[in-house]
C-alpha cells in the first residue's frame, strides 16, 4: 500500500506541465524555456579530464571523495566566502554529492526526529519552492510548511511572522539563495537571523546555494559566512553547491554538501547505505572545475547579456525586474496556467506556470499563481526570439 503522505504531494511541476500541454501543437518552432538546464557549453577540459581518468571507472569511488576534490572545494569555499582557513577542514566539513538534489533530498533523513515539541516535526520551506524539498520532508516523516514569498517580502520568507510554537517543532528549514524562481538573494543579516533562530529553536538549516555563482552585481553571501559570524562554527548549518549551473555541467551530476561536522558525519554514514557516489573520473573533472574561475566569469557575462536583452524587450511589462542572481525571469501575467497554454499554442514558447512551483495554504492564495517562470538558458538569438514572441503574444 502506498504511503498516503506521498499521494498528497501530487506530480512534480514538469509532469503537470506535460499534462497541461498534452496533445497541443506549438504555434511556432518551439523554444523551451521551462527547464533550468544550462545550454552554455561546459569547459573543454572537462572531457579531457574524464578521458584521462577513464581507467578508474573500474574502481569503486571513495565514500568521502578524493583528497584532491576535498581540498579543491575547501580552497574554493575559503576564497569565495572569505572563510578562515581553520574553519574548513576538508575531510570533516565537506562531502561530495551526485548533484545537489541528492543531498537536499537525503538531508532530512539525518535531521528529522520522530517527534519534536510533542508533535510531528515540521520542515519549513519557501513557497514557491524546489519540489525536492517537499518530497524530502515527507520521506523523512516531517510536515512540509510552505512559507509564502511575495514581492512585498522581497520574495523571501518573513522570519518575523513565524510563530514560536511552529519554530519549536521545526526540524529543518530549507532556503534557496539566490532563490529559484525569483532570483532574490538573502543578505548576510537575513542569514544571520536565520542562524540565530536555528540555535534558539534547535533546528537544522538546509541552504540551497546552487545558483550562487550566477549573479548580476554583488556575489551572494553564504550561510557558512553567517554561521561563522554568529557562532564561530558551522553548527546546525549545511549548504549545498553544484557544478550544474556554475559550470554548465548538469549531466556530470556533481556537487557537495558542506557545514556542520557532526551532520556531515551522519551524512557519510547514511550514504554508505544508499548513496550514489561520484566516480573517480567525475571527481577528477570536478576538482578541475572547482579550481578554475575563468569559465565561471565567462558564464556570468553570458547571463548578464541575456538579462539586458530581456530588459530591452520587456521593459516594465509583466512586473519585469533584473534579479540579483540565478537565470530565471519571474513574470506576472495574472494567470500562469492560461498564460503557459497561450504561449505554447500561439508562440511556441514553453514556460513553467508559477502555480506549479507553489502550494496553497489555508486562508492564502497560491503565491505562484500569477507568475510564469522563464529560464534564460539559451543563446542570445533564441533568447531574443523567445522573448519577442512572449511580448507579442500578450
Amino acid at each position: 500500500m502506498l504511503n498516503p503522505r506521498f499521494a498528497a504531494l501530487g506530480d512534480n511541476p514538469f509532469e503537470r506541465l506535460n499534462r497541461l500541454l498534452a496533445g497541443i501543437s506549438p504555434g511556432a518552432n518551439p523554444i523551451l524555456m521551462s527547464l533550468g538546464e544550462p545550454q552554455h557549453p561546459p569547459p573543454d577540459f572537462v572531457g579531457e579530464v574524464l578521458y584521462a581518468h577513464r581507467h578508474l571507472y573500474g574502481k569503486y569511488p571513495p565514500l568521502g571523495g578524493t583528497p584532491e576534490f576535498l581540498e579543491a572545494v575547501a580552497a574554493w569555499l575559503r576564497r569565495r566566502f572569505a572563510l578562515p582557513d581553520a574553519a574548513v577542514v576538508p575531510a570533516r566539513h565537506i562531502l561530495p554529492l551526485s548533484g545537489t538534489r541528492e543531498g537536499l533530498f537525503l538531508a532530512p533523513q539525518i535531521a528529522v526526529p520522530a517527534e519534536k515539541a510533542g508533535a510531528r516535526p515540521a520542515a519549513l520551506m519557501p513557497n514557491p519552492f524546489y519540489h525536492a524539498y517537499a518530497g524530502a520532508a515527507v520521506a523523512a516523516g516531517a510536515e512540509p510548511i510552505y512559507l509564502a514569498t511575495r514581492r512585498e517580502t522581497n520574495f523571501l520568507p518573513d522570519l518575523e511572522t513565524l510563530a514560536p510554537a511552529l519554530l519549536d517543532r521545526t526540524a529543518v528549514f530549507y532556503l534557496c539563495s539566490p532563490a529559484n524562481p525569483q532570483g532574490t538573494v538573502a543578505d548576510l543579516d537575513y542569514l544571520r537571523r536565520l542562524v540565530r533562530l536555528a540555535h534558539e529553536h534547535d533546528f537544522v538549516l538546509l541552504i540551497d546555494e546552487c545558483y550562487a555563482e550566477i549573479y548580476l552585481d554583488a556575489p551572494p553571501p553564504s550561510a557558512l559566512q553567517a554561521a561563522i559570524a554568529e557562532t564561530g562554527n558551522f553548527e546546525r548549518v549545511l549548504v549545498f553547491h553544484s557544478l550544474s549551473k556554475r559550470s554548465n555541467a548538469p549531466g556530470l551530476r556533481s556537487g557537495f554538501v558542506a557545514g556542520d561536522e557532526t551532520l556531515i558525519g551522519r551524512f557519510r554514514t547514511l550514504r554508505s547505505y544508499g548513496g550514489a557516489l561520484p566516480s573517480f573520473p567525475v571527481l577528477a573533472a570536478s576538482t578541475a572545475l572547482w579550481r578554475d574561475e575563468a569559465h565561471v566569469e565567462h558564464n556570468r557575462a553570458l547571463y548578464r547579456r541575456k538579462f539586458a536583452i530581456a530588459e530591452r524587450i520587456l521593459g516594465n511589462r509583466f512586473g519585469f525586474y533584473r534579479p540579483a542572481g540565478g537565470f530565471f525571469l519571474w513574470l506576472d501575467v495574472g494567470d500562469s496556467e492560461n498564460a503557459a497554454k497561450h504561449l505554447w499554442t500561439s508562440a511556441g514558447v514553453k514556460v513553467l506556470p508559477g502555480a506549479y512551483l507553489a502550494r496553497e495554504r489555508a486562508g492564502e492564495e497560491n503565491p505562484g499563481a500569477p507568475y510564469i517562470r522563464l529560464a534564460l538558458v539559451h543563446d542570445d538569438r533564441d533568447t531574443e526570439q523567445a522573448l519577442r514572441r512572449v511580448a507579442e503574444a500578450f
